[in-house]
């Protein structure tokens, strides 16, 4: 006999009622089966295995090419895959699974994840070289109203809205992805505020700045248990510190 787990609607393919009374019991299997590879990889010593990551393109660039190399020295057999998103989507990843643990800005919105604190990401004015305060030593929260703001898309950047928000300020927001950003602050066409780690080796002209009011963002790593972590991923919370 057969059981018809999905079919077609108006919203597009979905479970039928069989199929979500199954749905428990397949994930089950999965979670076992994840169990099962975990404890193969510790009998192999390391010698084969994924390490599943979410991270977003800053870490990505700038952190794990040193955590991956060196990590790689001792562990030359170990894949890794690597999944860019923001932090909503890194988070959702490590808690269904689909990622073995994530970089994220931290507190993460789900409290039963077990963080690591990495480093305290300080904030950047970002301005144009004409700008009249392109000689400050440090830019004043002031003057983030005195032009165009340039916000990152998807909440990605809740950092500066925090900071709007404890000084009282109301920009003229305009959002847009952080690329974008730099290319139209370049031109002269508003200003920003960005994690110190997106702003290493760039090519674009433009002048980074302290604020005069200290802002951070706490990167760190998560992932939903240390003490059920695979053996390959236990190590590669060893090699965080070749950041």
């Amino acid at each position: 006999w057969n059981i018809i787990l999905l079919e077609r609607g108006r919203g597009g393919v979905r479970l039928t009622s069989d199929g979500l009374r199954l749905l428990p019991y397949a994930q089950n299997v999965c979670a076992e089966y994840k169990k099962l590879q975990m404890q193969v990889d510790e009998l192999h010593g390391l010698q084969s295995g994924l390490i599943r990551i979410g991270t977003f393109s800053s870490v990505a660039t700038h952190w794990l090419p040193n955590i991956i190399q060196q990590f790689q020295k001792d562990f030359p057999n170990i894949d890794f895959e690597l999944l860019l998103g923001d932090y909503a989507e890194i988070e959702n990843w490590i808690v269904s699974g689909r990622v073995d643990c994530g970089f994220l800005r931290l507190p993460t919105i789900n409290p039963e994840l077990e963080t690591i604190f990495l480093e305290a990401d300080p904030l950047m004015a970002v301005i144009p070289e004409h700008h009249p305060l392109a000689d400050c030593k440090k830019f004043p929260v002031q003057e983030l109203v005195s032009a165009p703001f340039l916000l990152l898309s998807r909440g990605a950047n809740s950092d500066a809205t925090d900071i709007f928000s404890n000084c009282g300020l109301n920009p003229k927001v305009h959002i847009m992805t952080w690329d974008a950003i730099m290319s139209m602050v370049e031109k002269g066409l508003g200003i920003s505020v960005l994690p110190q780690l997106i702003l290493q080796r760039i090519p674009y002209h433009i002048l980074t700045k302290e604020l005069d009011v200290p802002a951070y963002r706490r990167v760190g790593l998560a992932l939903r248990s240390k003490k059920t972590a695979s053996l390959a991923v236990k190590r590669f919370l060893e090699y965080l510190q070749y950041r």
